[in-house]
């Protein structure tokens, strides 16, 4: 965030898991860059357990700033700048009460976004807007995409995606067995079949395009396709 905005008046919301507990850490650390940081939390701070938990204390032990105030529309007044750290990629339910009141006001009032992991409202797995997501500027993740910042609806929703490395390490993909990649010269760039020295037009494959004589678009497009991937003959 700091490398992408200058200081300004920040709103960061929190929701009772652990998705909250890192904004209570981007609020200490803005904070701590000379940022004018406000905190309003979905629920109350004595349910927060763990990390959240402990966040949340050490963000109430910065003197003169540590409040907590309670989650409401009205929270946003005066904001430039809103952390949606209210739920993560795992909510798979419609939002609803003052989460999905605070989430309408920021899509309504076209409030510049930075979303901790996916914005709170978007299907981790599918996409998909669960009633109602606020566009971000930003979504920060860690460790591996979801397909939720993939897939549209949500890949739209989300803006630009960054991905940290907060220390898991890859070994887990083991347990996890993924079945999906996200498409990209990485996955196939290895195995495609660059020309070397001594390949010639008949090692290289041959294109043939059928197409009308009026609706001529589409085999064109197709016939420079061919040539442009290195086809022997087209």
């Amino acid at each position: 965030i700091a490398s992408r905005y200058t200081p300004r008046p920040v709103v960061v919301l929190c929701g009772p898991g652990n998705n909250g507990g890192d904004g209570f850490v981007v609020a200490r650390y803005l904070n701590r860059a000379g940022w004018p940081v406000r905190v309003a939390l979905l629920g109350v701070v004595h349910d927060l357990a763990g990390d959240a938990a402990l966040n949340a204390r050490r963000w109430q032990e910065i003197e003169g700033v540590g409040k907590i105030e309670a989650m409401e529309p009205e929270t946003l007044d005066g904001a430039a700048l809103v952390v949606d750290a209210l739920f993560g990629a795992g909510l798979s339910r419609p939002l609803d009460g003052e989460a999905k009141a605070v989430i309408e006001a920021i899509a309504h009032g076209n409030l510049e976004t930075i979303a901790i992991d996916v914005p709170s409202g978007i299907h981790g797995n599918t996409g998909q807007v669960l009633g109602i997501a606020a566009q971000a500027a930003l979504s920060v993740t860690f460790f591996l995409k979801k397909p939720g910042h993939l897939l549209f609806p949500g890949r739209g929703v989300c803006g630009e995606v960054v991905v940290l490395d907060i220390g898991i390490m890859g070994d887990v993909l083991e347990t996890i067995k993924p079945k999906a990649s996200e498409n990209g010269p990485a996955l196939w760039g290895k195995r495609f079949p660059w020309a070397d020295y001594s390949d010639h037009k008949y090692s290289r494959g041959h294109g043939v395009v059928g197409g009308g004589t009026v609706m001529t678009g589409a085999a064109r497009l197709a016939a420079r396709a061919a040539q442009r991937i290195g086809a022997g003959l087209v």
